[in-house]
């Protein structure tokens, strides 16, 4: 169903928040992983030990264009995240009309995890935005009639191969999503018959094209980022049982969090829900989708510690689910209600803590905290640097500064005035 209001109520929540995110980005100082990734703009490539090269891309464009600035290296990951809310809100509007694509995007608006983490630059917007566009185009594929003279068909398995290589040129966790692609077809009868068309095989050819440039710099490189990434997940496991326990609570903690209490046990029965049998078993493939991507850090957790970010790319079929099928009665349509309101909320208060503190955490414990002190840090070497080149005798000015982490070593560069 159709609502020209809904709709431009939906599309204003998108452009609202991304200038929001804009905002907020534009005052709060860079985090170390974000000079991090910009340290790889500088130099670009076609990968990097720990990531593929699209944030460093993405930064490196930002800067082009608005310059040396924590707005320059944030401009083009915001909206990256924009277009995977974007991507949400079209996914819901084709499967079930206007006033579910507003639901999609006022949920995702108001969790914590997309509120927050899409202000900064790291390989999740890329990554989310490119994940969610490869949703939309599986889910429009399926629902086009079959037949060798569709034109549309072939060209939504081609948006889908784009996507999912520019998702994994963003982040390797993105592979998750083609093989929960292939669980969903093997386990749904209608969908099996996917496995017999042209159109799959044409999504992982191209994806494969896309992914080219990353695969033969890590083949040149001793597979260094495929090594780091799977030893950083799946290592050999630590802490015995009881660490391993430990893990599984801060992540399942963690999510909650991210996601908001009240909202999470909606998004959870969305996905629970999608099982139900279906006849053409497109909400089953984003149930499916969505279950494995968080089942596999679940499973990750029992062998290494799992950041609370990376079981995001579950979160957004579930966002659609939810949004696709409304609450059924008045009391679960207030409880919504209520999480919407619980996850703004929570937002809102993250963002007024960057700018005026108010939680009463501990330095070490404030992860806010990481961002700011830099400059004043870069002031000090910076005199320190000037005093020693001013009084040397040897007649070379080249002084250089090191530091126990990357990220640290980074925020010296980004913040000194020659850019070390």
């Amino acid at each position: 169903m159709h609502d020209s209001r809904a709709w431009r109520q939906a599309l204003t929540i998108l452009a609202g928040t991304t200038l929001l995110r804009l905002i907020v980005g534009a005052i709060v100082p860079l985090f170390p992983d974000e000079t991090y990734y910009w340290d790889w703009s500088r130099t670009l490539m076609a990968g990097y030990f720990d990531h593929p090269p699209m944030i460093a891309v993405l930064i490196r464009a930002g800067t082009t264009i608005f310059g040396h600035t924590a707005f320059g290296v944030r401009f083009f990951p915001v909206l990256a995240g924009t277009g995977a809310a974007a991507a949400i809100t079209f996914t819901a509007r084709e499967l079930a009309g206007d006033d579910a694509a507003r639901l999609a995007t006022l949920v995702f608006a108001c969790l914590p995890l997309a509120a927050v983490g899409l202000v900064l630059a790291t390989p999740d917007s890329p990554m989310l935005c490119a994940a969610g566009w490869t949703m939309y185009a599986v889910v429009r594929a399926l629902r086009e009639p079959s037949g060798t003279a569709n034109r549309k068909l072939r060209m939504w398995w081609l948006v889908a191969g784009v996507s999912i290589g520019l998702a994994m040129a963003s982040k390797f966790t993105s592979v998750l999503l083609p093989a929960a692609l292939v669980v969903a077809f093997v386990s749904h009868p209608r969908l099996q018959n996917e496995f017999g068309k042209p159109g799959p095989y044409l999504a992982v050819a191209v994806a494969s094209l896309v992914l080219l440039p990353v695969l033969w710099w890590n083949a040149r490189h001793d597979w260094v980022s495929f090594r780091f990434q799977l030893g950083h997940g799946l290592g050999e496991p630590k802490g015995g049982m009881l660490g391993a326990v430990n893990r599984e609570l801060e992540l399942v903690g963690g999510q909650i969090g991210l996601v908001s209490p009240i909202l999470f046990y909606f998004v959870v029965r969305a996905v629970k829900r999608a099982f139900e049998p279906t006849p053409d078993g497109v909400r089953a493939v984003l149930g499916v989708v969505a279950a494995c991507c968080f089942a596999f850090f679940m499973y990750s957790a029992t062998r290494r510690s799992v950041e609370a970010n990376w079981p995001a790319i579950a979160w957004l079929p579930a966002v659609v689910l939810l949004a696709t099928e409304p609450p059924r009665s008045w009391r679960s349509e207030r409880w919504l209600t209520r999480g919407l309101v619980l996850g703004s909320v929570l937002s809102a208060i993250v963002y007024a803590h960057v700018v005026f503190p108010i939680l009463p955490l501990p330095a070490p414990r404030d992860q806010v905290a990481k961002a700011f002190g830099w400059q004043l840090l870069a002031d000090k070497v910076q005199k320190h640097r000037e005093w020693l080149t001013s009084r040397a005798s040897f007649g070379s000015s080249d002084l250089y500064f090191a530091a126990e982490r990357y990220q640290d070593a980074s925020e010296l560069a980004f913040h000194l005035p020659d850019f070390l």
